[in-house]
């Protein structure tokens, strides 16, 4: 009896008694590797769509080593496909010139035909843009989330900057109490 309880502590202590930690990750098991905040704040984001993207060897080395930039990109759909334009990846510093990417290459975004037509619908009203959000390894697949989105006005912005700072000052009023 004794001897089963001290397996099962060797067993929840991992090797050499010491318990097992779990590098890099967070709670969703997701490892962010570049984020557009820009795009929360100048777009209202109504809905979200997580994808693939159709990427060369050397994109996903520098996507990897978080050499990215979703700024500036946007999505539209053509020929009944999603692109991704304007979205820079550097090239890969251990790949010669002929092996390497095109940084601002367009690149296409993976998603289902039912999908594509949902998103088609929506940007069909007006005003809504589709918006790169982030990127993120899930598993060994690199996921893009795209966001459709509607443009904010100015006064729109300032609403919601002095929003974000009286919950602010309610947060810091209350951890001093």
């Amino acid at each position: 009896m004794a001897y089963q309880k001290k397996m099962e502590v060797n067993r929840k202590m991992g090797k050499k008694g010491k318990k097992k930690s779990k590098k890099n990750s967070s709670g969703d098991g997701n490892r962010h590797l570049a984020e557009n905040r820009q795009a929360r704040y100048e777009y209202e984001i109504l809905e979200t769509l997580e994808t693939g993207l159709e990427l060369l060897g050397t994109e996903v080395k520098s996507i990897r080593a978080g050499k990215v930039n979703l700024k500036d990109g946007f999505c539209l759909i053509k020929k009944g496909e999603i692109q991704l334009h304007n979205v820079h990846i550097s090239p890969h510093n251990h790949a010669g010139k002929f092996f390497n990417h095109e940084p601002l290459r367009i690149k296409k975004i993976l998603a289902n035909k039912k999908e594509i037509e949902k998103l088609k619908i929506n940007l069909d009203r007006k005003g809504l843009a589709l918006i790169p959000l982030n990127l993120y390894l899930k598993g060994s697949w690199i996921k893009l989330k795209i966001g459709v989105g509607k443009g904010r006005k100015l006064h729109d912005k300032r609403d919601r900057e002095k929003i974000n700072d009286s919950k602010r000052d309610i947060d810091s009023a209350l951890k001093r109490l």
